[in-house]
């Protein structure tokens, strides 16, 4: 099973409060174990402009857009951008798939500073992972649905109805899901 470039989506009572209700992006998933990003979790108090500034890299669009999201647990002073397919850094991207590629480097903030960066971008502190085997036992023990990846859903700013629309795109409504795992 490769998740690559899958959504997950957090089941109620998953028993891990820094995944409660979050919908993660899987950029890379193999025998090794799983990278991905939480794509509904925006931080509340650092913009865009304030990054840019942090890492000294000029820019005179003070209207720049881009949210920068809480993208896991794991070393939370480390950027990701994932964005649209049609940007690409030879050997510095990482092609998920058509549409979806991921970029961990200062050109891409300073390409998306002058505005020649991907047409859309969500821009993650941290990432979450998990060790070889170890999110396919989480699947099995009924914390993560999985559901296909779209651009609208992805880059989507309104992040408070994230998880209710990407379970909808299983035809699931929020309000019918249980905490408790089963077997028929």
């Amino acid at each position: 099973m490769d998740l690559s470039g899958k959504l997950l989506i957090a089941m109620p009572g998953m028993g891990d409060p820094r995944f409660d209700h979050s919908v993660i992006y899987i950029c890379a998933h193999s025998e090794e174990g799983a990278m991905g990003l939480i794509i509904n979790q925006p931080a509340a108090d650092l913009a865009f402009g304030d990054l840019l500034e942090q890492l000294e890299i000029d820019t005179s669009d003070e209207s720049l857009p881009t949210q920068i999201h809480i993208g896991g647990p794991v070393e939370h002073g480390r950027g990701f951008v994932l964005h649209s397919g049609e940007y690409d850094i030879a050997e510095s991207t990482l092609r998920v798939d058509a549409e979806f590629g991921m970029t961990a480097t200062l050109e891409i903030l300073e390409d998306m500073a002058l505005r020649r960066g991907p047409r859309q971008a969500l821009l993650a502190l941290g990432y979450s992972g998990w060790a070889p085997g170890q999110l396919e036992g989480e699947i099995a023990q009924n914390g993560w649905l999985t559901c296909d990846a779209t651009p609208e859903l992805v880059f989507s700013t309104e992040n408070g109805s994230k998880w209710e629309r990407a379970l909808k795109t299983l035809g699931i409504d929020p309000m019918t899901l249980s905490a408790a795992a089963g077997r028929a």
